[in-house]
Order: C-alpha cells, then sequence, then structure tokens
C-alpha cells in the first residue's frame, strides 16, 4: 500500500514538473509561441533589445519617411525607460520612390554587423539624401561611410538573393498585415490603431503589464 502511494505521489510530482515546466516555457516564449508570430517577426529581421525581452515591438518602416525618423528617438525613449522588457523589430515597407534602394543597403548593412549605425546614420542625414520623399541614390551612397561600412561589399550584397527575399518577405507580411503607411507599428501582434506616441506609449505599456 505504502509503495503505491509512494509511487502515485511520486507520479503527481513529475506530472506537475512537466506541466510547470511546459507553462513556464511557453509564458516565456509569449508572443512568439502564437501561432502567426512569424508574420511579425521573421529570421531575417534585424532585432534590438534583451533576450528575454517579451514585448516585441515590430516597426514597418520606409528609411525615406519623416515620421519613421522622428518616432525613433521616442521607441528608444520607451525601451530606456523599461529595460531589459522590450525588444524592436524592424521590418521594411519602402513605399517612397526610391526607398526601396536605401531598404537594401540597410539589410547589406545587417551583414556586416552595421544595421543599427546605418539606421540611424539613415535617419539622421535624411533630409539630405531625400527630397519631397523621393531618394536621391547619389547622395546616399556619400553618406554612407559614416557608418563605416564597406561600401563595395555592400553594393555587392544589396543586389544578393538574401536580400531580394527579406524585402520581398517584409512587402508580403506588411500587405497581409494591413499596413499602408509608415510607420507600421505592432505590439504583441496588436496593432496600433490610433497613430501618435502617447498612443503607441500607452499600447506598450498595457502589454508591458499583460506579460510582466
Amino acid at each position: 500500500m505504502r509503495i503505491k502511494i509512494f509511487a502515485s505521489a511520486a507520479l503527481l510530482l513529475i506530472a506537475v514538473f512537466v506541466g510547470g515546466t511546459a507553462y513556464y516555457r511557453k509564458q516565456r516564449a509569449g508572443f512568439m509561441a502564437q501561432a502567426n508570430a512569424a508574420t511579425f517577426v521573421r529570421g531575417h529581421s534585424p532585432v534590438l533589445g534583451d533576450a528575454g525581452a517579451k514585448v516585441y515591438l515590430v516597426k514597418f518602416t520606409d528609411p525615406a519617411c519623416e515620421t519613421c525618423a522622428a518616432f525613433s528617438d521616442i521607441v528608444k525613449e520607451i525601451m530606456a525607460a523599461n529595460p531589459g522588457k522590450i525588444k524592436l523589430v524592424i521590418r521594411y515597407a519602402p513605399f517612397h520612390e526610391g526607398a526601396d534602394v536605401a531598404a537594401r543597403i540597410l539589410q547589406a548593412a545587417k551583414l556586416q554587423g552595421k544595421f543599427w549605425e546605418t539606421l540611424d546614420l539613415l535617419y539622421a542625414s535624411q533630409g539630405y539624401w531625400t527630397q519631397h520623399h523621393h531618394v536621391s541614390v547619389d547622395l546616399l551612397w556619400k553618406v554612407l561611410p559614416r557608418a563605416g561600412l564597406d561600401v563595395e561589399r555592400i553594393r555587392r550584397d544589396m543586389n544578393g538573393a538574401a536580400v531580394t527575399e527579406a524585402l520581398a518577405q517584409d512587402l508580403a507580411d506588411a500587405k497581409t498585415l494591413g499596413v499602408q503607411k509608415t510607420p507600421g507599428f505592432f505590439v504583441n501582434g496588436k496593432p496600433l490603431e490610433i497613430f501618435g506616441a502617447r498612443e503607441l506609449q500607452l499600447l506598450i505599456e498595457r502589454e508591458l503589464g499583460a506579460s510582466y
């Protein structure tokens, strides 16, 4: 009788442990455990933030978009105020004329480990290489050395299959998610329905509250 009780207790403990481990993993995975998570975060997507962060802030951006550049600092401030809790994921939606070239350059810069430096540079110098939302490619090339890039390698890599497929996938996902203008924000899969800095902060705060 005692052996049966002991065996039953042991089995119960194992079941609790296995169930608890599975629950912990699911909770830790959070947003990425959702069936449609890949639509928001692809393997090629540049990601900034702590590996254990539970809140995914996905930004569909156009490098030639002034509002995208303006919101870059806003996003940085929100992330700094919530250290280790937010992951920023960049997706491409180059809707402006010629912006696909800038997006290709950014993804090629990622291959050199220089994505974030290049993104910051393009945002900061946007007024120089864009005119009336039109990209001046010649001027764009002139600013790139300031990011510490191997520019000749960028010229080769930007037209490669990996970069082409990344941009095509991002545009397809943008269409699926209904992104028609930039920046397009999603927080753990939830869209920013009313656009604005305060609205974005509130959406992030709600997801932080639900995740932590």
